[in-house]
């Protein structure tokens, strides 16, 4: 293993069921620690470019996207922008990304354009966080070959573990083909409501499934935290004292 591969911490951000705080977990969970002093690069992989508008990068501004990168091989440092926050940065998205996966499927090396790709910036940076989008395709396929951690947000919903049997498959295919490294680190369980009994139900059953990898502390519901990404900022800087945060 490389001395990049110890000091850069590569973690996609990844479930393939939509609507489950990934990229609130992405984007806030990046901007502690760039507050905390750690240089942290937040790649948005989903073509619904959620975390570049949550740090305040509108599509109709961008020009230099990760889909230039994958699709183009741009060099990522030409695409990468500085937030509003002090050492965190973005590579962002734009809706241009969902013809990506068919486009992708002619490409020599399809699968490792990402990984191709950071590895040529990664000891810049302490963290790099890969929004993965909720699905498990192509693009998918090329943060679980770039990243060394897999951080996996589960709602405290019904049917919250649905569908994250197969994206286990999936890394563990990964893993035994193209990425000998690659591991489940974090499991963080989201939209937690102490109201319902439901809600300890789910962290209940994903502790036991998954054991002193899940997080202690769980997101609740929050208003404020929904909010943020409208104002383009992290909960940190739009509720630094909500519960969200």
């Amino acid at each position: 293993m490389s001395e990049t591969d110890h000091k850069t911490r590569i973690i996609a951000v990844s479930n393939q069921k939509g609507g489950v705080g990934k990229t609130t977990t992405t984007v806030n969970l990046a901007a502690g620690l760039a507050e905390a002093g750690k240089r942290t690069l937040v790649i948005d992989l989903d073509p619904q470019g959620n975390a570049s508008s949550a740090l305040n990068m509108r599509a109709n501004n961008l020009e230099s996207t990760i889909y230039k990168v994958i699709l183009d091989e741009t060099d990522m440092d030409d695409c990468i922008e500085p937030s509003e926050i002090k050492n965190l940065f973005l590579v962002p998205a734009t809706l241009d990304l969902a013809g990506a996966e068919i486009e992708l499927v002619p490409a020599m090396a399809r699968e490792t354009r990402l990984k191709r790709a950071i590895d040529a910036i990664a000891d810049q940076y302490d963290f790099i966080f890969i929004d993965c989008p909720p699905s498990l395709g192509l693009l998918t396929l090329n943060a679980l070959i770039a990243a060394k951690e897999v951080l996996l947000p589960i709602q405290c919903e019904y049917f919250a573990l649905e569908g994250v049997g197969q994206l286990l498959r999936t890394i563990e295919k990964v893993k035994k083909s193209m990425n000998p490294d690659l591991e489940v680190s974090t499991i963080v369980c989201t939209m937690f409501d102490s109201r319902t009994k439901l809600s300890q139900e789910v962290v209940d059953s994903v502790r036991e499934y998954f054991g002193d990898k899940v997080c202690k502390t769980v997101v609740p519901r929050n208003t404020k935290l929904a909010e943020a990404p409208s104002v383009g900022k992290p909960i940190i800087t739009y509720d630094p004292a909500g519960r969200g945060d």
